[in-house]
């Protein structure tokens, strides 16, 4: 299966790309799917393994266990500061 996967603020910045389609077995879970991209991506897995990385999959937040479909868009979303 084939998902969509969005990167924002600092995780934007570690991977270079906003965006990117990646390929995932059957069963895949936003957890496999971190794991793809932290081998695809030197670096990221520090970013993403960041207390307070939120997952979003077709824009409602979920959890590392939550399975993924063929077509979905997985959003990592840093913590935000400011005030």
């Amino acid at each position: 299966m084939i998902v969509k996967v969005r990167f924002f603020a600092s995780l934007r910045e570690a991977v270079g790309l906003e965006q990117e389609s990646i390929t995932l077995p059957a069963g895949a879970t936003i957890e496999s799917l971190v794991q793809a991209l932290a081998d695809k991506h030197q670096g990221l897995e520090a970013h993403l393994r960041a207390r307070g990385v939120r997952f979003a999959v077709n824009r409602c937040y979920a959890l590392p266990d939550t399975g993924l479909k063929d077509g979905d868009e997985v959003a990592f979303v840093p913590p935000v500061g400011g005030g």
